[in-house]
């Protein structure tokens, strides 16, 4: 019998479950740079930045536009709880364009505190996944 070499990986956002399937590799954005994930890593606990995890199976890749949060390994368990998470095939081009230049304009008026942070938050949200959708484009229009 063969020991299963495989990840189960969980992808949690505020929306809920993202994703949830085993696979063979993972690549994910920490604070300290781009790390992969295979089969009998060690145990982890880290803080994310936004960036494009790329979460490999059978020769395939699917990738997520991710903001922020946290990653979890253990005992081949991959658990990553973000503030943001949506996989390239739902992205909404048309949308992110929209939410993007109603950032920028909001960024340009005069306004408190508050309004700025998210204002910034929804740029930089808006710009990742638009990176991300314009990625898979090209990665499927080779």
């Amino acid at each position: 019998m063969v020991a299963n070499k495989s990840l189960h990986i969980e992808i949690l956002s505020p929306e809920g479950i993202t994703y949830k399937d085993e696979a063979d590799e993972v690549i994910i954005p920490t604070e300290d740079g781009e790390i992969a994930v295979l089969h009998g890593h060690v145990s982890l606990f880290t803080k994310l930045k936004e960036g494009i995890v790329i979460i490999k199976k059978g020769g395939k890749e699917t990738d997520f536009a991710i903001v922020g949060g946290f990653l979890q390994v253990e005992n081949d368990i991959v658990t990553i709880l973000s503030d943001y998470a949506v996989k390239a095939d739902n992205i909404q081009t048309a949308h992110a364009e929209a939410a993007k230049k109603r950032a920028e304009e909001i960024l340009k008026g005069k306004i408190q505190n508050e309004d700025f942070a998210m204002a910034e938050k929804e740029l930089a949200r808006s710009i990742l996944t638009l990176k991300v959708a314009d990625k898979v484009k090209r990665k499927y229009n080779r």
